[in-house]
This record gives structure tokens, sequence and C-alpha cells, in this order.
């Protein structure tokens, strides 16, 4: 529950060259930013920036009289920042909670710049937050259902947060935190990377030229492709299928017509080439930024016949057999794919791990495995000694 006292931080997004001056000035409000003629790097694009202007709060104040922080900065907006920006250049600057006791403060359930989210005093707003916590910390979001709305809630803070309640800074990785240098007059904060914050993998290992494996989310995959592990019985219950249901209804119905069809075999996965991009999908806003990532497309991978069983061992391997012969005349650039039968389908990563290093190390294209959320690999079992004796 999102009790005030269980929230660790609320959050601002900021360039990483406007870090001094916050740490010097505080967060301030665009309108005193404005009056005090500060210079500043921008994030957010022009058509952002005016929507905030014309929303007012129930007492007819601007939000540009309000410095904003949303209690999960990994959100649809940050999405949108890190696809229009260099993620080199993104800061997330971390806040004491004791920002909701401040005089004034204003909680809006959802992005405070849609007419549909309310805006309350603190103590009502904490409530409603409280209400959807599970939405606010979710990994994913949709605009259907609202959820790309609501987890963007806001703590909105008349005029300026004291730099004093700053308490840490978020950055993407640890070469940004080394190359940010502050002032010696700058109290300093420490700045902690935190690649998953910025939907980018924990860990990665390169295997071979063109084969990595991947610690992180594989729905944020810059591949072309991106691989599902499911049955043929047309049934998406749980795991990455849950979510792709969820997420991406038409891939859904294509699934459940290639089932049908009888289309959908052991041994033989299916591709659904998408003509829209994921991104267009997880953007914050009506107006869609000039650089959106191209269309993704999905591969069915049947891994079981039936939902209830165990993964089919030898199935997994025929249909790898079928991805390494029928990727390039399928048009396959790039490829994502999970760790095939391993912690729902009860595989062992052991075995499942050299098996798709057999047949995806040496294709010409670049491929990412990514590793099983559902059980702790051994450090041993990840290094190119283990995955790849057994091909040799």
């Amino acid at each position: 529950m999102a009790k005030k006292q269980s929230i660790k931080g609320l959050y601002y997004i900021t360039h990483v060259d406007n870090i001094p001056s916050i740490l010097t000035r505080g967060i301030l409000s665009h309108k005193l930013v404005e009056e005090q003629h500060i210079q500043f790097t921008p994030i957010y694009d022009a058509q952002i920036v005016s929507s905030r202007r014309e929303r007012l709060t129930p007492d007819g104040k601007s939000l540009w009289e309000f410095a904003n922080l949303y209690f999960q900065p990994r959100n649809a907006m940050l999405y949108r920042v890190s696809i229009e920006k260099n993620k080199k250049f993104i800061a997330i600057i971390a806040v004491s909670p004791q920002i909701l006791d401040y005089p004034g403060t204003l909680i809006a359930v959802g992005n405070a710049a849609s007419p549909l989210s309310e805006i309350l005093p603190a103590k009502e707003g904490l409530e409603a937050v409280n209400e959807m916590w599970k939405v606010i910390n979710s990994d994913w979001w949709k605009k259907e259902d609202g959820s790309l709305r609501k987890m963007m809630a806001e703590c909105l803070v008349p005029d300026v947060i004291p730099p004093q309640l700053i308490h840490s800074i978020y950055v993407a990785n640890h070469s940004i935190a080394d190359s940010i240098s502050l002032p010696p007059t700058v109290v300093s904060k420490p700045i902690i990377p935190e690649p998953h914050m910025f939907f980018q993998p924990t860990r990665a290992f390169r295997i071979t030229g063109n084969l990595s494996l991947i610690d992180g989310d594989m729905f944020f995959s810059q591949m072309q492709t991106l691989t599902i592990s499911v049955n043929t019985v047309g049934v998406m219950g749980k795991g990455l299928a849950s979510r792709t249901k969820y997420q991406f209804p038409d891939v859904y119905v294509f699934y459940q017509d290639a089932c049908r069809q009888k289309i959908l075999q052991m041994g033989k996965p299916t591709l659904y080439k998408r003509e829209t991009s994921v991104d267009e999908l997880l953007i914050d806003d009506v107006y869609p930024p000039p650089n959106l990532n191209s269309n993704k497309w999905f591969m069915l991978f049947p891994t079981k016949h039936h939902w209830k069983d165990k993964s089919d061992f030898k199935g997994i391997e025929e249909g790898l057999a079928w991805v390494r012969n029928n990727y390039a005349q399928e048009n396959i650039k790039s490829l994502a794919m999970p760790a095939l039968g391993c912690g729902l389908g009860k595989l062992e990563w052991s075995d499942v791990g050299p098996l798709m290093c057999k047949y995806l190390g040496d294709i010409d294209i670049q491929v990412s495995i990514y590793l099983p959320r559902e059980q702790k690999i051994p450090d041993e079992q990840l290094t190119k000694e283990f995955l790849l004796r057994k091909n040799t």
C-alpha cells in the first residue's frame, strides 16, 4: 500500500546539465524559472510544456506555478524522453517524501496535464494513490485502460522544492555517473546507476559476435522481432504470453487464429509482422515524437502442446532449427528471445542455454537471449565456456 511512510522518494526527470543548478536552487516551477531568467537545458518538447501551462488546479493556479514530482519515474513520460534524448543526458532526482507535508502541496491522480486526472489536496490525493499503487508501480502500461495516465500520478509543490530535500540522483549507467562533475560550491548527493529505471538491461553478457545474454525486460528490447513462448491450444495464461495478451490484443487474436487453423505447431514458430511501432503504444502524449522505433514483429514459438504440460525440449530444439534455417527468408533483422521453456516451463537453463547458443550463436543477425526471472542462474552457467562447450 502506498502509505506515506512507505514512499521512499518522489522523482523529478531532468537533463544532467541542470543538476548543479537544481542542487543549488532546488527544483523550481516553470513560473519561477521564467521570472528569474534561469538558464536550463530542456528535455520536454514545446507542446508538452504548453499543455501543462493551460491546466489549472482547483484553486485556479496554473501547473506552471508548481514543481512536479512523480511517484514512479519509470513511466510513459520517461520512456518518451528516452526516445527523444540520448539516455546519457537524462537524470532522475529523488526527493524525500517529507515534501508531502509542505503547505499547498497537491496530488494529481495521474498525469496532471490530463483533464481526466483529478487534482486533490495531499491527504485525499494520497488515499487515491494508495488505491492504485499496483498500477503506479507496474512494469507496463497501456492507453485503453488508463494505466498509462494513472502511473504518472504527480505530487505538485508550490514554487520550489528545497535542495536539502534531494537525497539522491539516478542515471542509466556507471559511465554517466562518472562523467558528472559538480562544482565545489555545490553540496553533492549520491549519484546512483540504475539501468532498469531507464528501461535498460541490468546486465549483459556477450557470448559470440552476434549473440548476447540479457538480464532485463524483453518488451523494451530494441530488437526488431520479439519471441513469445506459447502453447498450441490458444491459451495465453501466464508469463510473457499473458503480458502479450494484455498489451497487444492484436497479437493474441493472431495467435488464436493460428491455433484454430493448425498453423502453429511444435517445431514451427509463426511470425506476426505487425505494422505498428511499440513506441506508439507507450508514449505519453497525443503528439508522437518524430523518431519512433520501427515496427515490432512477434515470433510465436511453441514450447509445449497444452498449457498444463511441461515444456517439450525436443520440440524447442526443432523450433530453434526452424529459426536458424528460415530467419533470412522471413526477413528477420534482429531477434529477442526468452530462455525457452525455463521458469514456468520447468526446464533448466543448464540444458536450454547451451541448446539456444548452439542454434543461434553464429547466425548473422543480432540475437538477445533474455534470462529467466523465475530462477537464479549460477554465474558459471553464463560463461562462454559453459554455453558453447556442448556445441563443439
